[in-house]
């Protein structure tokens, strides 16, 4: 064994040599007998779901599994980080690698456990085979591997590793050209749904018909938009909503377009149009710049609040009228934070206040309460003002409206309109209002039944 500081003499080769000097200065100790496990296996199936790789699983567990099943050997796919997101192969080889970690929701990082197949393959970018007391832990002398990167035809990252071990007599060197190949294999399946995705957003692009813009993926590329290509390949992206300044000198913005962006002169537009949608028992949603984003509770309290209150608030006051006496205005500012970091810069500073120009459902049932459309109104109103809020200004809001619709139909609402409210949550049981539709439809109106069978159910 040699050390950090020692030069090793029988080291057979120069990217193991450089391998194992990297794992001692990093402090690995030879007879650790395990790879840590960093994910719990009830919860390997959320980590798989939210990787990259995700969608290519089925196609390369296929390919893997018949290749090590073949040749008694196990096959196994990772993060960008080392860690095992799937494994498969023979059982009885699945059962030794128990035993050193082998398995899913283990790190195989080299700063986790030296040299390896796939910590080694992820740290050079390029297809590695590891022979056994080529390992740095003992324990992984009877063990061979095989692995190679997949790197990301988008933004050249590494997304992960596949890799085949075995324990050393069945596992022959040139398996590490059959991996290097289902890597390439994985590359080019990612790099046609990138061009697929790119077409796509290219034909949205199109329709716009406007040949000042430029459309650039979600990482950058830039795809439409600049013929000369004086752009580049690449733009670093700012924060949505915010301004950048092209390499030709333009002055732009950067909308969210479809999963991608468009990049629009500033001096001609300003942040895109917000929409809100808080009212009734559906999760509260925003839409922006051809977005839609399902929001927290307390986010949708926050721009429901600053809609409300149009010239805007100070973080004092934004915290009254969210949790009342018991508020910390810190506690507001850290979630102004996540809520930029979602909506880019249609939440302003200093007050906080809306920036982009809104359209809520719950301010255009206000203006609608106002004239004297009751059809207008009962189709405008689904239900309560985010009905789980406790805040106490959602709360006033809420029971405001609720009170004002309800009036307004019972005063000069139709048969249909009540109808409509009845299907409310706060309509469904109101006596008043079952009344009214019990008396004003035709005893025979299946509506009118229905009202009746409320009015008496217990």
């Amino acid at each position: 064994m040699w050390t950090a500081d020692e030069s090793p003499e029988d080291t057979p080769r120069r990217l193991i040599s450089a391998s194992w000097r990297r794992s001692l200065e990093a402090g690995i100790d030879p007879e650790t007998r395990s790879a840590p496990l960093v994910y719990d296996t009830s919860h390997i199936d959320d980590v798989r779901g939210a990787h990259p790789l995700r969608p290519l699983l089925p196609l390369l567990a296929g390919t893997l599994t018949t290749m090590a099943e073949s040749s008694a050997n196990i096959a196994i796919i990772t993060d960008v980080h080392g860690n095992i997101l799937w494994r498969d192969g023979n059982r009885a080889i699945m059962r030794r690698a128990d035993s050193v970690g082998l398995a899913d929701g283990h790190l195989w990082a080299e700063g986790a456990v030296g040299t390896n197949g796939i910590g080694t393959a992820l740290a050079d970018r390029r297809p590695v085979h590891v022979y056994s007391e080529e390992h740095l832990m003992r324990a992984l002398h009877i063990w061979s591997c095989s692995a190679a990167p997949i790197i990301d035809p988008d933004t050249g990252d590494v997304l992960g590793a596949i890799d085949i071990s075995g324990t050393t007599p069945s596992l022959h060197p040139a398996t590490v050209a059959l991996v290097g190949a289902t890597a390439k294999l994985a590359e080019s399946q990612l790099t046609i749904r990138m061009l697929e995705s790119d077409d796509l957003l290219r034909r949205r692009f199109e329709l716009l018909r406007d040949h000042d813009n430029v459309l650039v993926t979600a990482t950058g590329r830039v795809i439409a938009g600049d013929p000369s290509g004086d752009l580049g390949d690449r733009l670093n992206l700012p924060q949505p909503g915010e301004q950048l300044t092209l390499p030709d000198g333009r002055a732009v913005l950067l909308e969210p377009f479809h999963g991608g962006y468009v990049l629009r002169p500033a001096a001609e537009c300003g942040p895109p149009a917000l929409r809100l949608a808080f009212l009734g028992d559906g999760a509260p949603t925003a839409y922006t710049g051809g977005r839609e984003l399902t929001l927290s509770l307390r986010h949708a309290e926050i721009l429901a609040i600053l809609a409300l209150h149009p010239h805007g608030l100070t973080a004092e006051q934004l915290c009254y009228y969210l949790y009342g006496d018991a508020g910390n205005p810190v506690t507001i500012r850290a979630e102004i934070h996540r809520l930029r970091a979602q909506l880019g810069g249609t939440v302003g500073a200093k007050p906080y206040r809306l920036s982009s120009p809104v359209e809520a459902d719950f301010v255009e049932l206000r203006s609608l309460l106002a004239g004297g459309d009751a059809a207008a109104v009962a189709r405008a109103y689904p239900g309560p003002l985010l009905p789980r809020s406790e805040s106490p200004e959602i709360r006033r809001a809420r029971d405001e409206l609720e009170v004002q619709v309800r009036a307004r139909l019972l005063r000069n609402g139709g048969p249909e309109d009540l109808w409509i409210y009845a299907q409310t949550p706060n309509g469904r049981d109101d006596l008043q209002i079952l009344e009214r539709l019990s008396t004003t439809l035709p005893t025979t109106d299946p509506r009118a039944i229905t009202a009746r069978i409320r009015l008496h159910s217990p």
